[in-house]
């Protein structure tokens, strides 16, 4: 169903009130708390923008990382406050050190239109992660209306996430969830043919869900990673020393019958001792992967043909890595499908990063500009293509 989005409410809901806006900031920072990647930060941008221009207050909640209910001063949004402020210039960014009190209630009333406050880590409070009634109750007294833009967070039902959504209508999305929607439900209810998905990373045990998603909808269905080894340990080809999972050996030899053709594995592989002994690399056959050595990319062959299959898509999903893309050279074929898929978006194709360890490659390839879409959730995206429903999305108000 079609959720209610900021763009859907009236100018006089906007002006002079406080948009409780869930952001996703969980942002890497450094030894020195500074941020490294600003990436998810200025996904939100645009969100803050409409609402402040139509002259709300903008009340910011977010987590950073994994406290264990309590504060942790490491993982303070203090950093992402500052950062936030010279993205925004021309605006006022404050920050409260904390969340549920008395204080960050005050600081909610103070605000002037045109204003930004940043409140503490959602995660800080203890009732945060278990959907907390009471918790969801008191962060609904620090809005007016509610704004859900954290697509990454949208698939845990949290008291900042889900159960404020409760309380505090109207409950919309914002321009990052609407886009993020719209793309991923496109290209899995009416994607432009032929659609080619790409799924990558180390285990097969997290994609399965997905698989059995995507084979009827797709054209082709393409594998890399890792988890192309438990697949070839289910054709009973010899794996060396790769990481293969025992257990679902059965389930791949079960998924390679049902797809058919429509399911491609890596006709060569890189293969090497260890990442570390990267000198050591060698391109191999999938039939002939040493019993010393593990497969640690796809192969310049597989590469070409993935690359192929992508400029010959109409719509293109791409989730997870090809191979350890963060150790040359073993990034040679997530960089070579990367650049496919800008390559198939010059010519008109849709192409769609899911988020995750891909997101991170395609941004360090600096083609994230390139892409129609790099998905800003890697586990919400995964559980979006699964066909689960997000808590956090399913709360919104309807259209």
């Amino acid at each position: 169903m079609a959720k209610l989005t900021i763009r859907d409410l009236p100018a006089e809901k906007i002006s002079g009130k406080r948009a409780l806006v869930r952001v996703d900031f969980n942002v890497p920072l450094d030894e020195h708390r500074h941020v490294t990647d600003d990436t998810r930060i200025r996904a939100a941008l645009p969100t803050l923008d409409y609402l402040l221009e139509r002259g709300a207050r903008v009340v910011l909640l977010s987590h950073l990382g994994r406290p264990k209910g309590k504060p942790e001063q490491k993982y303070s949004l203090e950093p992402v406050s500052r950062r936030l402020s010279q993205l925004m210039p021309s605006r006022k960014v404050l920050f409260v050190e904390s969340t549920d009190t008395d204080d960050a209630m005050k600081a909610t009333n103070q605000l002037k239109d045109g204003e930004v406050l940043l409140l503490e880590n959602t995660r800080f409070l203890g009732g945060e992660e278990t959907n907390d009634e009471r918790l969801a109750r008191a962060l609904a007294e620090l809005g007016d209306f509610y704004v859900n833009d954290a697509f990454g967070s949208a698939h845990r039902a949290h008291a900042s996430t889900e159960g404020v959504a409760r309380h505090l209508k109207p409950a919309v999305a914002g321009l990052l969830m609407e886009k993020e929607l719209a793309y991923l439900h496109g290209a899995l209810e009416t994607p432009k043919k032929p659609f080619v998905a790409i799924l990558g990373g180390s285990k097969i045990s997290g994609k399965i869900d997905v698989i059995e998603a995507l084979l009827p909808k797709v054209d082709a269905l393409l594998v890399g990673g890792a988890m192309a080894c438990t697949f070839y340990k289910a054709m009973g080809l010899e794996t060396g020393k790769s990481l293969v999972e025992p257990e679902r050996v059965e389930m791949a030899e079960e998924l390679i019958e049902k797809a058919g053709t429509i399911l491609i594995l890596p006709h060569d592989a890189v293969v090497a001792p260890s990442i570390e002994a990267g000198g050591k690399a060698k391109t191999v056959g999938r039939e002939n992967i040493p019993a010393d050595m593990a497969m640690l990319d796809i192969g310049p062959r597989t590469a070409e043909s993935y690359s192929r299959a992508i400029l010959s898509a109409k719509t293109v999903l791409w989730n997870g890595p090809m191979g350890v893309f963060e150790t040359p050279p073993f990034d040679k074929g997530t960089r070579a499908i990367a650049d496919a898929m800008a390559e198939a978006t010059s010519k008109g194709a849709t192409t769609i990063v899911g988020g995750g360890d891909s997101a991170a490659a395609v941004e360090q390839a600096g083609l994230a500009s390139k892409m129609s879409h790099v998905s800003t959730g890697g586990g919400a995206s995964l559980e979006f293509l699964e066909g689960k429903t997000l808590p956090g999305v399913a709360i919104l108000d309807e259209k």
